[in-house]
């Protein structure tokens, strides 16, 4: 089941509504004692219904979940759709600046502070959530790929795990080798990070960018699950298609 209902954010976009979407398995009906994880995830117009992704092809998950019968929540909500770069603004965590984009100011922060402060308290507050650290995973793809990894090295604290699918690691990937280097993290971090063979030159020196931040992140004890995707390109049908590759990552118990 999907429920949805519109928000403001006011911080970054005023009285402005947008979606915002909230994946529940069908047990949380007749299981009324059990409590859930909760996956937060980007863009979230685009991971359930074609007829509201934004290039008409969503990544399926909802007939993903239902199918597998993963007994997660997902908390998601629709990006910033500006012409002026709004998406790209509110998903950089810092200022770039683009040959063919021109400057950007980045406020992934200020959209991370929302939803560890506001959006995350609302759904914890509202359904029956695991709201440990333990239990709250991030992700996203493109720049939410890359919000995905900042949030998790940044907002440590708050999210355990993250999935970050074809993270556009060329935006920011200097401030990011920072933020590896410096971030507080804790001993269980994990990060299931992956791109496409076919997008992987759409950058220059995007394999040893992508390469170099895996590497890092497993210096500092992170543990990364990295692919190279056979035939990978950057849509959302691609990443549909790395759905159980991700889940498993993120749902992962060494116990079992």
């Amino acid at each position: 089941m999907i429920e949805k209902w519109d928000i403001t954010i006011p911080e970054l976009t005023g009285d402005r509504t947008r979606s915002a979407y909230l994946y529940v398995p069908e047990s949380y009906e007749y299981e009324p004692e059990r409590r859930y994880p909760v996956l937060y995830m980007f863009d979230g117009h685009n991971l359930f219904f074609d007829d509201e992704a934004t290039y008409g092809k969503c990544w399926g998950m909802k007939d993903y979940m239902d199918f597998t019968e993963t007994q997660i929540l997902i908390a998601a909500v629709e990006c910033n759709h500006d012409p002026d770069n709004g998406r790209l603004s509110e998903y950089s965590p810092y200022d770039f600046h683009d040959r063919h984009l021109g400057d950007i100011v980045g406020r992934g922060r200020e959209t991370m502070e929302w939803m560890v402060g506001t959006f995350k308290p609302f759904i914890d507050e509202n359904w029956r959530t695991l709201p440990e650290r333990e239990f709250t995973f991030i992700a996203g793809s493109s720049m939410g790929g890359l919000m995905s990894i900042y949030a998790l090295l940044a907002y440590n604290d708050i999210f355990s795990r993250a999935a970050a699918l074809s993270p556009s690691l060329w935006a920011a990937r200097k401030n990011i080798e920072s933020l590896i280097r410096e971030a507080p993290l804790h001993p269980d971090t994990l990060l299931y990070m992956d791109y496409g063979s076919e997008e992987i030159g759409n950058h220059r020196n995007m394999l040893k960018q992508y390469a170099r931040v895996a590497m890092m992140l497993m210096e500092r004890g992170v543990a990364v699950e990295s692919r190279i995707v056979p035939g990978g390109t950057h849509c959302e049908a691609s990443w549909e298609r790395q759905l159980p590759f991700f889940m498993d990552a993120l749902l992962y118990d060494p116990d079992e």
